[in-house]
């Protein structure tokens, strides 16, 4: 009976112990997969990090893109118990922008309930707003340092810049076209953590940050171009303008300007319609400036020459039974070549495409690069619209000549006139100068912009002869005519001789599919000095209302105003004399002012920044801090005017800076909240350039306002001023 028992025993214990080891054999074997996978996300936890993009120069190493540091709120959902009451807490700090629907209370509550161990609640806020909710001590909240873009010049070339999402991705310009380049490559943090999610273990592969990358444009030319476009805006009231300059004898765009425009660190409460680059992506029918197509395609071939002799017909042709007529005005009978290009003659140059035929003819619109995209680094770039001769109707013949039924960019436009400039050579335009690892404190070097005039050897890649440079040397004295005795009177330079087309064409009434009564694009395209083209400029103005919508008084002017400018900046000797209303002023060194902003008092700025009080105890602390002797205020007036430029080149002051005016520098859109209960010591800024300012700044917790470029000189309030955490400190910079 004893024994029964002791077998019993044993039978349980020995069924007991199969059963656990073939619980082991199935977890361990069957499941071993399965639960290493749980242990893994219980123990360890991985996450990314973000590498620093690369900054966007110009070809003088100024900063146009560049990355700062700012702090996201991220919450661990597991760790939160009341989600609701946490989510409006959060929302009552978080949520300053309504249209803003990422940190929403109802948003903010989604992501808590959906995860467990990670949730975003706001990324990329302001010092002041990390404070606030810094003094919460909320628990599940924590905080990350992330990347975040910063353009410190606003607005200057934003459609060529473009801009960056949340996670650092390029959403437009050379900031997408380049992303891959730009972005780097991320790198990863491996953390292994106990049960109370105590760290244990870290493993970090580093990030691998993005290059750099050197543009062809020249900031100063560039604040040159969107000033002339501003005013030229003001003056035509058009719907939009466009204007490029091109080193002919490179193909390097030396600026672009766009009008209406955006500010790329607020793309997000932009007009959509304002962030199209409408260089690269908007096509029109050019009109008359297409007639240096014609006209060059013809003397090449060789059915006419400049003092050949054309009928133009009394200002009337028909063609295919459709009756084409010159502009209204003098009408032509027998003139010259040369003098039918001055007047623009729509029926000389339909003259010049029969003698052609279409298919000669089609062959120097192709070789112009018209019908195919231009390979410039910016995304989004069209074709234009070019038929082929097959598809050609009996009138097209009528058309294509004077600028109609064919549909170019004003990237292609300025490229087919630096084509002619630089002695018949058609170069791609390009943007980017280099990719580089290197930065300007580490052995980068400057591209200063020098004319030149010769072409280089080797040609680069898609470079081709499209005329001959006898061709090339007779279009450029055509076009000379045109500005001097024709069309383009209101293109001409004091001390520069210019060449130049104008062109005016009726744009498509979309409701009626003809062309507008009322709509029309104007556009000049020239380069000076003639014998030597130092710069091409085209000048786009779309729907112009204020005066005659022709391009002889809507283009050629602000052509005129831009290429007086960067002629002189870029100190190209005159081949022509003066005029004689300025001759008497050459004789002596002139002080010429730049359109600016004038010199602002430190101290008001500041005030205006932070909405501070007149009885407020950092007014006076700023008053204290920046009361300066009389030369040196002189000496801050002067820091930031330009003087002018005839026989060597000097730079804009306020490089790259919109001349020296006040621009709102912060890095965040709201860093003027102040926080009262967090007090800290300002940074001493002296002798620091921009990047380093603003770096600084952010990691100080403050905002930042710059005056001026170059190096910082003064500041407001002085080092060492406690302020509330997000003030905004005002930092003059000079050369």
């Amino acid at each position: 009976m004893r024994q029964d028992r002791i077998l019993a025993v044993l039978g349980i214990f020995v069924g007991w112990a199969v059963l656990i080891v073939v619980r082991l054999v199935w977890l361990q074997t069957f499941q071993h997969a399965e639960w290493a996978e749980r242990a893994q996300r219980q123990q360890e936890r991985t996450f990314t990090v973000a590498p620093r993009r690369g900054i966007l120069y110009d070809r003088d190493l100024h900063e146009l893109a560049m990355t700062v540091v700012a702090k996201s709120i991220y919450a661990v959902p597991s760790e939160i118990e009341n989600k609701q009451q946490v989510a409006v807490t959060l929302a009552r700090i978080v949520h300053t922008d309504p249209e803003d629907r990422f940190t929403t209370e109802k948003q903010i509550l989604a992501r808590l309930m959906d995860a467990r161990n990670f949730a975003w609640v706001a990324r990329k806020r302001s010092p002041a707003i990390i404070a606030r909710v810094e003094a919460l001590k909320l628990k599940g909240i924590y905080f990350q340092d992330e990347f975040k873009r910063f353009y410190p010049d606003q607005q200057l070339a934003a459609q060529v810049l473009g801009y960056v999402g949340m996670d650092d991705d390029g959403l437009a310009g050379v900031e997408e076209d380049r992303d891959q380049e730009l972005h780097g490559t991320p790198g990863r943090m491996l953390t292994a953590i106990d049960a109370r999610r105590h760290v244990l273990d870290s493993e970090e592969r580093d990030p691998q940050p993005g290059e750099n990358i050197v543009l062809s444009i020249d900031a100063n030319i560039q604040y040159m171009a969107e000033q002339a476009l501003e005013r030229n805006m003001e003056r035509t009231g058009a719907a939009n303008g466009t204007v490029v300059v091109q080193d002919p004898h490179t193909g390097q765009i030396l600026a672009l300007a766009i009008r209406p425009t955006f500010n790329p660190n607020d793309f997000r409460h932009t007009d959509p319609s304002l962030l199209k680059d409408h260089a690269v992506s908007d096509v029109y029918e050019p009109g008359s400036t297409f007639k240096l197509v014609t006209y060059s395609a013809a003397l090449d071939q060789g059915v006419a020459t400049p003092e050949s002799m054309v009928d133009c017909l009394n200002g009337k042709i028909v063609v295919a039974g459709r009756t084409v007529h010159d502009a209204p005005g003098d009408h032509f009978g027998v003139i010259t070549v040369t003098k039918a290009l001055e007047v623009s003659s729509d029926v000389g140059a339909i003259q010049m495409a029969l003698r052609m035929g279409k298919d000669n003819f089609y062959k120097y619109i192709h070789a112009y690069g018209f019908g195919q995209r231009t390979g410039i680094e910016l995304p989004g770039e069209t074709r234009g619209l070019l038929k082929p001769p097959a598809r050609w109707q009996p009138t097209t013949i009528g058309s294509i000549p004077i600028g109609q039924e064919v549909a170019v960019t004003p990237i292609q436009l300025v490229t087919m006139a630096s084509t002619i400039a630089n002695g018949g050579v058609y170069l791609p335009p390009h943007i980017v100068l280099e990719t580089t690892q290197q930065t300007k404190s580490d052995g980068l070097h400057p591209v200063a912009f020098q004319p030149e005039s010769e072409l280089p050897n080797p040609l680069p890649p898609g470079a081709h002869r499209v005329i001959s440079e006898m061709t090339s040397a007779e279009m450029r004295k055509m076009m000379e005519g045109v500005v001097l005795y024709g069309t383009g009177r209101t293109a001409q330079l004091d001390g520069y001789s210019a060449a130049g087309k104008t062109g005016t064409a009726q744009k498509i009434d979309p409701r009626t599919r003809t062309y507008s009564k009322t709509k029309y694009v104007a556009s000049f395209v020239g380069f000076a000095p003639v014998s030597d083209p130092a710069v091409t400029i085209a000048v786009v103005m779309d729907s112009p209302t204020k005066g005659s919508h022709y391009g002889t008084a809507a283009s050629a002017p602000a052509f005129q105003d831009l290429a007086q400018q960067v002629l002189e900046y870029l100190g190209v000797p005159h081949d022509q004399d003066l005029k004689p209303d300025l001759t008497a002023k050459s004789k002596q060194p002139v002080e010429e002012a730049p359109p600016q902003e004038p010199v602002e008092d430190l101290e008001s700025l500041f005030a205006e920044a932070n909405h501070l009080p007149a009885d407020d105890p950092l007014s006076a602390a700023a008053s204290s801090s920046s009361q300066q002797p009389a030369a040196s205020s002189q000496r801050a007036a002067d820091s930031v005017q330009r003087s002018a430029i005839s026989d060597q080149r000097t730079a804009v002051s306020g490089q790259g800076t919109a001349a020296g005016a006040e621009q709102r520098a912060a890095a965040t859109p709201d860093s003027s909240v102040t926080v009262a209960n967090q007090r800290v010591a300002v940074p001493s800024f002296a002798g620091k350039s921009l990047r380093d300012v603003v770096v600084e700044a952010s990691a100080a917790g403050l905002g930042l306002r710059v005056v001026g470029s170059g190096m910082a000189r003064e500041q407001v309030p002085a080092a060492g001023t406690m302020v509330p955490a997000g003030t905004e400190i005002v930092v003059r910079f000079a050369q």
